[in-house]
């Protein structure tokens, strides 16, 4: 008789809340890790540097539900900030992360601890956005959020840059940037 012996582990993983601006991500990265404290499990939540909308402590999310986080310049801040006894790692504007980020994550998640990644998944031009495509590629679960396309309605997954450069990182708002639908979306070209 094949005995095996399995050594006793947490569950871990990666789940990933994708979509364009004003999808709801960041509020669905929220819920989670709020269900998480409900769990009495240890959450560590992490935001980059460069998304300097907000308070540097403080996940806030459109309507208004924040958590404390913790703002680093990248992947290898992020990593050294980490405590042995996080259960719940979560990561909101992933896409502002170096590549490094998809790997980090995938030792997370291999090591038993449950990593929930927001961000956008495409820029304005509709590229495949930092590190979210391979860590799309990691993930046990991926949600493709959808916002309302201002100019029709129709389900908006794309951030339809309005005023601005032409860098790819661009961190604006409303002032900035518009939801649109594949019918609605424009190119952007910079004056």
């Amino acid at each position: 008789m094949n005995t095996r012996r399995f050594k006793e582990r947490r569950p871990g993983g990666i789940e990933v809340i994708a979509g364009g601006m004003f999808s709801g991500k960041s509020e669905e990265l929220v819920r989670r890790l709020r269900r998480a404290l409900i769990a009495q499990q240890k959450i560590q939540v992490f935001k980059p540097m460069s998304d300097s909308r907000h308070p540097p402590e403080r996940l806030i999310t459109r309507d208004n539900r924040e958590l404390a986080a913790q703002t680093v310049q990248g992947t290898s801040a992020l990593s050294a900030a980490l405590d042995d006894d996080t259960e719940v790692v979560g990561i909101d504007e992933a896409q502002f992360f170096d590549d490094a980020l998809a790997e980090l994550a995938g030792r997370l998640a291999d090591r038993g601890v449950r990593v929930i990644v927001a961000g956008l998944d495409q820029d304005y031009l509709r590229r495949p956005f930092g590190p979210m495509p391979a860590i799309m590629a990691l993930a046990e679960f991926v949600d493709k959020m959808h916002a309302v396309c201002v100019r029709c309605g129709a389900a908006a997954h794309y951030s339809q840059r309005i005023s601005g450069g032409d860098r790819q990182v661009e961190v604006g708002d409303v002032e900035a940037y518009e939801a649109r639908c594949r019918a609605c979306y424009e190119p952007y070209e910079s004056v």
